[in-house]
Formats: C-alpha cells, structure tokens, sequence
C-alpha cells in the first residue's frame, strides 16, 4: 500500500458517486474496494435512506462489490439505531422507501398510522404525494416529532442529478416543522455509528467522499481525514467556493487506492 494510505487503518466510504452512479459501477471502482479491503476496515457510509444494509448490500453484490450487510450502514439505519438509544422503542410513521421502514421495524419501532405516531421519521422518497404530505401534517399536529435521515439535495445518476431527501425534510418544513434531528451526514451521529459499526477510531480512519458539503464537512467536524473523489458531485473548484478543504482529492477510488492522492 501507498505510504500516504499506510496511516490508515479504516476507510469509510460514500457510496453514490464512489462506488456507483445509479445502478451502473464507476469504471475501477470495484477492484479499488478490494483492494483498500485488503488492508483495512472498509465500511460504506451512505445518505441514501431507501435501502436497508440488506438491500444496499445486495444491490451492490449484484454489480460485483464484494459487500456484506456488517459492511454497510444506512441513514436510515443510524435513524433507527439513534431513536431506539436515545428514546427506547417507539411508535413511528414512515415517509419515505421500503428500506427505512424495514430498518426501523428490524430496530423494535412499530409502524403506526400518522394520528397515532410519537415519531415522523422522512427520507428519500421517490413516490412523494401530496396525500402523503397530508399524512404526514396530520400526525406532526396531533404532537409527532420529526426526525429526517438527512438533508441531501441531489443524488448522483447516470442521467444527471436527481432530487434527494432534502426535497421531501423541506416540504415537510415548509409545513412549518422543521426537523428536530437530521441524522444522516453531516451529522455527527452518523460518523459515530459508522465508527462503532467499523471498530475503529477517528484518528486512524479516512472519510472518502464525493460531496464536499456532507461527506467532507462532516467527517472533519468527527476528527477524521478525509478525501475527495471527483466521480460524483462537488468539483474541484467548489473547495474554494464552499470554504470546505478535505485532506486529500484523487480523481476516483481506483486513482485513491493506488495512493495517487493530493492536497488541495
């Protein structure tokens, strides 16, 4: 291995616009994830909600990723891991995909209608209606509280970008309640989950992203180096216009896994 890579010893990895783009692998992406396997913990961290670790792991063994569901930890995993250690099991109504119901139900939350749940819990949905809005003002005024797994505006496809969750949390909050927690990155809580998940420390890991504003600002904000891959959606120049400067920029996980990595 690179020297430069030699000081770490778990790598946590985004995984739209790292490892894929949509459904279609990023040229070299897949043997990149070998080999930083062979010489540390590799877990994927990811902002995408409408997956469990189960499907995303699936999804991503199908394109030929050698991924288990142990390597894998969802926003809306840390959503469901975070209300049950910080409230206990509780009563929840789901905006959003199957794979953030799935991980709540397999967290010990039931799955209530609005009218009856103490906890709104939003995602990506890429079924949004207004009736679900609707559903979604009903239990927020009968004295729901609001968590989101995250705030992404766009995701990363091979036809461009794509609205993210930010789309669903700011329809929500444009009903006048804002969230009152967003777990997902930034958030620290999502960088301790996945640490925990890893069994690794912050000082000895490195955070491989693609998006400036979530991946980089918030593994910084965790103690963790960092390194952005230009395969997905902040460009170089954005490091100036944002103010956000990782440790490192490579061109693409394979150029990261060969240590052909700079700072910026």
């Amino acid at each position: 291995m690179n020297a430069t890579l030699e000081r770490y010893n778990t790598f946590i990895l985004d995984v739209d616009g790292v490892l894929v783009k949509g459904d279609e692998p990023i040229p070299g992406a897949r043997e990149a994830l070998r080999m930083l396997k062979e010489h540390g913990q590799v877990i994927l961290l990811t902002n995408n909600s409408t997956r469990s670790r189960l499907q995303t792991a699936h999804r991503l063994s199908s394109l030929g990723f050698p991924v288990s569901p142990e390597d894998v930890v969802t926003s809306s995993y840390v959503a469901a891991r975070y209300l049950l250690e910080e409230f206990g099991p509780r009563k929840v109504w789901v905006i959003g995909e199957e794979g953030l119901a799935e991980e709540l139900a397999a967290a010990g939350h039931a799955l209530m209608p609005p009218r009856e749940a103490e906890w709104i819990v939003a995602g990506m949905d890429r079924n949004l209606t207004y009736g679900k809005l609707a559903q979604a003002l009903t239990g927020l005024l009968a004295g729901a509280r609001f968590l989101a797994t995250n705030r992404d505006a766009t995701f990363p496809t091979p036809q461009g970008l794509l609205p993210g969750a930010g789309a669903v949390v700011g329809a929500i909050q444009g009903m006048g309640f804002p969230p009152e927690q967003v777990v997902g990155k930034p958030s620290a809580i999502a960088f301790r989950i996945a640490l925990e998940v890893a069994g690794g420390s912050a000082k000895a890991a490195l955070m491989v992203g693609d998006r400036l504003e979530t991946d980089i600002l918030g593994a910084q904000r965790a103690g963790l180096d960092t390194a952005l891959v230009l395969t997905g959606v902040s460009r170089l120049q954005d490091v100036t216009r944002l103010g956000i400067r990782p440790t490192w920029v490579a061109e693409g996980l394979p150029a990261l896994a060969r240590g052909e990595m700079a700072s910026p």
